[in-house]
């Protein structure tokens, strides 16, 4: 595995707050690492609770987006809107990830046809597996004409 030589917020096409991940650990041709420490004020903490369980979910789908966000890069490409279509055989081993906890999350590609893609993925907190999940995952061509053509507008 090696370094990715781009930062988080150049791998995805939102902003912060709504990245969640930190940064990217490392990567290769099938598999994406990123890490993550759950802070107070981050969007979706709960003050003496944590993170819930489910947002390893985002977490997981951001880590898919900035997989395919570093291919394109390196090809000098854009990086493009990604929409996740289906979350199959969400599991976790915990209900909360608490203030403080340092999660890395793993998004290996699995299946990729055109436009559609599948991941497993996978959080680690405290050196332990704490959710898992199989992602589908959809990046069209052109997101303006999909908006379009399901009615959103969309401005500039």
């Amino acid at each position: 595995m090696k370094a990715c030589p781009f930062p988080m917020d150049a791998l995805l096409p939102h902003g912060r707050p709504m990245i969640l991940l930190d940064e990217v650990v490392g990567r290769d041709e099938t598999r994406l690492v990123a890490a993550l420490t759950v802070r107070a004020g981050a969007p979706f903490f709960e003050a003496g609770r944590g993170m819930a369980a489910h947002i390893a979910i985002e977490w997981m789908a951001q880590a898919c987006g900035a997989f395919v966000g570093a291919e394109a890069l390196e090809s000098g490409g854009p990086v493009r809107l990604g929409l996740l279509l289906g979350t199959r055989d969400f599991r976790a081993a915990v209900s909360w990830f608490h203030e403080g906890t340092r999660v890395e999350v793993t998004a290996a590609l699995v299946y990729r046809d055109g436009e559609m893609g599948v991941f497993d993925c996978m959080a680690v907190a405290d050196g332990r597996k704490a959710a898992k999940a199989q992602l589908t995952v959809y990046q069209p061509a052109d997101t303006a004409a999909l908006l379009a053509s399901q009615g959103v507008k969309v401005s500039s």
